[in-house]
């Protein structure tokens, strides 16, 4: 293997591993409350608008046109509209009809529960996948700073290990709570960071000889749209259900302002012509 390939895949692994810090903040705390719960979801729901709409669409647009990268955006929204259709989702109780089942005794609260904790879970690992999706081009922009020097590559992983601390908050505290295990959450938000080297590996071997670049921005751009699908049909409602629609909004703006001066942060970091 290159030695060039192998300091970028060293400096993705620091970048990609920092999710592991922000769950081990989560595993260290006691299992959230409910409505904690919902505004950490909502600010997890504004971390994935913030990177599908601002971040992946946003650039796909500019790189391939408008026009195009609307028909990639939407052509995500519509495959996972369709393949949601195949996913079974428990319906759920209100949060109110779960603490007075609880208060009365009734073992059917127990059992909504469950639902509520299988519906937490599903909302994680979807997350888990909008990160990892989200975290090839970081990868790659690792690959190709540390081509242009060590200290560029340097920084590069530097800032984004600091920009993914939050996003393994937001995988592993759902995983957290739903599985009560604080080894599945961990292990959870850990592999998340890992599609970083994994991107390091594709730009490296793959991307010169198989995907064009237009391709590629165009497959950015619907993985935008699938992550604005899950988190407006799956992570919002939760969210909603759990900490209140207000509350749950003003987290989702929060989360939408924490990434977007992440991501500005993280672009200034790089060279003028190399960018995410």
């Amino acid at each position: 293997m290159d030695s060039q390939v192998l300091v970028a895949l060293g400096l993705s692994l620091l970048g990609g591993l920092s999710t592991s810090i922000g769950a081990f903040f989560v595993v260290i705390n006691p299992t959230p409350n409910l409505k904690m719960l919902g505004l950490l979801q909502g600010f997890a729901a504004g971390l994935m608008l913030s990177i599908s709409f601002l971040d992946l669409a946003h650039n796909a647009i500019n790189s391939i046109g408008f026009l195009k990268g609307n028909l990639w955006f939407f052509a995500g929204v519509i495959f996972f509209a369709i393949i949601s259709n195949f996913i079974p989702e428990p319906t759920l109780a209100p949060i109110s009809d779960v603490k007075s089942k609880k208060k009365n005794g009734d073992e059917g609260g127990k059992d909504t529960m469950k639902k509520h904790r299988r519906q937490v879970l599903f909302s994680g690992i979807i997350t888990a996948i909008g990160i990892s999706l989200h975290n090839f081009p970081e990868g790659m922009a690792v690959f190709l700073g540390s081509i242009k020097g060590l200290r560029v590559g340097v920084n590069l992983a530097l800032a984004i290990a600091l920009h993914n601390i939050p996003e393994g908050v937001a995988v592993a505290l759902p995983v957290y709570f739903a599985t009560e295990s604080k080894w599945q959450a961990f292990k959870l938000a850990t592999l998340s960071g890992l599609a970083e080297p994994l991107g390091v590996i594709i730009v490296a071997y793959l991307f010169p000889s198989s995907l064009s670049p237009e391709i590629l921005e165009g497959l950015l751009g619907a993985v935008g749209g699938v992550m604005a699908f899950l988190t407006l049909h799956e992570m919002l409602p939760l969210a909603f259900d759990y900490a209140g629609q207000k509350q749950a909004v003003k987290a989702v703006f929060f989360g939408m302002a924490f990434m977007s001066a992440s991501l500005y942060f993280l672009e200034i970091s790089l060279p003028e012509d190399l960018s995410l």
